[in-house]
């Protein structure tokens, strides 16, 4: 593959985001910026938060999992779709009633200012770890498969790609990503559509033959019935529906296009709309993992589960498929990290900064300070994509993963403290919120690291985002009162009741 062609390819990707900031961001200001101006299409939200979901991680590792845990993710893809339905049912309506532009001034309306830093807090940390790690696995695969091959350094790929995210987002913000994320779930999705046709007329069988050869290579067994092991089928769904009420309903980056909706109804089509479409994506993603192995072990080929996908498009099959690929590819990446950035920075400016309250600012002031805050949020990521590189360590990657999961406990604890209760936390001079925060997820640490001694040969999964959770309710609890009058604390904090939804 020729030099020239790659960088064509990339510059005439950019070109068209370019175009779509340009066409987005006139007349932007800070409203534009962390809510879209209240005005976006729920259709196009619900279309583009499949690229959000579905991040550079999936596009590679669902069908390379496909060989050693056949549709088992599935189970997890069914806990999603129930999840959804809270998030569009319980938490939107909630948002929506407070006219929230983030989402953590929810708990501070409830429990404190406390509890409304250390919510955002976590978000802060989890998403940058989170969003990070996958900036970094992504880039590698193009490394691998594509830039090494053409005498393309690491560094300079990690500089031009975050410069490319940070020119079309650093004006437009919301308003901006609603439109590329569309964008690039198309090129996504046309890309993991031809490569499935592409792998079916190189094999030569017809649809039926191939899902009969998957089932007879149990491929295709979607139950896990081993209670011990982490893919037991009700660790999977319970716990991917916690996983999406936690993950996508109490993350900023996930509810600021979907509060960007104009109304409730409409952010409610959106968000189980897109649960529908997202079941029929990740069964066509393992459904490719199946062809994908058909394949490998029809020509005796063996492969790492992530090495597959990329070796057998890039190798095997028409150099232009490889070449939709690498756009489908890189389509993946941009939505999970450009939203990400741009929630980072709303979240820094609105809950850390308090860009909502204060007065000394006027809105060129804001803009500024906006911006420049967006540039940092760019360079960290920078770095940390070079730290993970220098460090080459998939244990270390996994453990960010891990790290990153266990923050999102307390932010379901909070939630649904506040949520499911009508007690306010003690307004004793002793910091509850910020104990309980640290406190649940080290317990839950210890816990997994002395399972085998406590717990024999059971394997923690997904539930341990809800003992997570758990332990910070109950924390809470304890160290709560009956609450005071509601209507006094919503007036003392802010928040119009009669706000236009």
């Amino acid at each position: 593959m020729s030099t020239a062609l790659v960088v064509s390819i990339l510059v005439a990707y950019f070109a068209v985001l370019i175009l779509i900031s340009v066409l987005t961001s006139k007349n932007a200001d800070s409203d534009s910026f962390f809510s879209g101006n209240k005005k976006s299409s729920w259709y196009l939200v619900a279309f583009g938060m499949i690229g959000t979901s579905l991040s550079g991680v999936t596009f590679v590792s669902v069908p390379g999992g496909v060989g050693a845990g056949a549709w088992h993710y599935y189970q997890l893809v069914l806990g999603f779709f129930i999840g959804y339905f809270v998030v569009a049912y319980v938490l939107l309506p909630l948002y929506y009633k407070y006219n929230l532009t983030s989402i953590y001034r929810y708990l501070e309306y409830r429990l404190g200012f406390n509890a409304y830093k250390w919510g955002a807090g976590y978000f802060i940390l989890s998403r940058t770890l989170g969003a990070t790690v996958r900036l970094y696995l992504v880039i590698n695969v193009l490394q691998l498969f594509v830039l090494d091959e053409i005498g393309f350094p690491f560094w300079l790929t990690t500089l031009i790609i975050m410069i490319m995210i940070v020119v079309y987002t650093l004006k437009g913000g919301v308003k901006t990503i609603v439109w590329t994320d569309t964008l690039q779930t198309i090129f996504m999705l046309l890309a993991l559509v031809v490569c499935i046709i592409s792998i079916q007329q190189t094999l030569g069988w017809d649809w039926t033959t191939i899902w009969h050869k998957m089932q007879g290579k149990n491929m295709t067994s979607l139950w896990g019935t081993d209670v011990m092991k982490k893919d037991y089928f009700l660790k999977h769904i319970i716990g991917g529906a916690f996983i999406t009420i936690t993950m996508t309903g109490m993350d900023q980056e996930m509810m600021q296009k979907n509060i960007s909706v104009k109304t409730l109804k409409d952010a409610q089509k959106n968000i189980v709309s897109f649960s529908f479409v997202l079941l029929l994506v990740n069964a066509l993603f393992l459904f490719l993992g199946g062809l994908l192995y058909l394949y490998a072990q029809q020509n005796g080929w063996e492969f790492a589960p992530d090495d597959m996908f990329p070796s057998i498009v890039r190798d095997h099959l028409p150099k232009g498929i490889f070449l939709i690929f690498i756009i489908g590819l890189i389509s993946a990446l941009f939505p999970s990290v450009d939203g990400a950035i741009t929630a980072l920075t709303s979240s820094f400016c609105i809950d850390i900064l308090g860009f909502q309250r204060r007065t000394d600012l006027n809105e060129k002031q804001k803009v500024r300070l906006r911006k420049q805050i967006h540039i940092g949020f760019a360079v960290l990521f920078t770095l940390l994509v070079f730290f993970f590189k220098w460090k080459d360590d998939k244990s270390i990657i996994d453990l960010i993963f891990v790290i990153a999961g266990y923050t999102y406990g307390p932010l379901l604890g909070l939630f649904s403290f506040g949520i499911l209760t009508k007690r306010s936390i003690s307004s004793a001079k002793i910091p509850i919120v910020p104990i309980v925060c640290i406190l649940a997820p080290l317990m839950c640490y210890g816990l997994d690291f002395y399972s085998k001694q406590l717990f024999g040969d059971y394997k923690f999964g997904n539930e341990m985002l809800i003992i997570n959770g758990t332990l910070t309710f109950v924390m809470l609890f304890l160290f709560s009162k009956k609450e005071a009058d509601l209507t006094q604390e919503i007036a003392k904090n802010g928040f119009d009741l009669n706000a236009s939804n």
